[in-house]
């Protein structure tokens, strides 16, 4: 059975060239644009691999991670944050929270490939490898940095 990756970005041209490599690579590819649409997405199609962007309209990247984190049916789906905002406090936040990986904008496809193959055959989505979002303090990020947004 073929592994299921969602991408999330809100440039439809990474999105586009995210999609044919994978796909070039044998694994179903779905698409997201924003935050909420990665959300709901993620509940309804349970990809085995997310790779999301950070800053986006309509619900970042951070937020839409930690609202997966919160709910049972997407907790345990890694996710890989790919960005063009490499600041050092935030690779470092969500890698805390429990980020599969990282990895700044411009990529290198060969990164991409190496990243999602080694994480799926790994089976990284089990529940065991997840940290939980429980008694976190909060982001300490600013909505006006466009990479939070409440989901509540």
């Amino acid at each position: 059975m073929k592994k299921k990756i969602l991408v999330v970005d809100d440039e439809r041209s990474i999105v586009r060239l995210l999609s044919l490599r994978l796909r070039s690579q044998n694994y179903d590819v779905i698409e997201a644009y924003d935050g909420y649409q990665c959300v709901e997405v993620a509940q309804a199609e349970l990809p085995d691999l997310i790779l999301l962007d950070i800053k986006m309209p309509n619900g970042g990247g951070v937020s839409a991670f930690e609202k997966m984190k919160t709910l049972e049916e997407t907790k345990a789906i890694p996710v890989i944050f790919i960005t063009a905002y490499p600041k050092p406090e935030i690779k470092d936040l969500v890698l805390e929270m429990g980020a599969a990986g990282f990895i700044t904008k411009p990529f290198n496809g060969d990164e991409i490939n190496t990243k999602v193959k080694s994480l799926l055959s790994k089976g990284i989505n089990n529940k065991e490898s997840v940290k939980s979002p429980e008694n976190k303090p909060g982001l300490g990020i600013k909505h006006s940095d466009g990479i939070g947004l409440n989901f509540n």
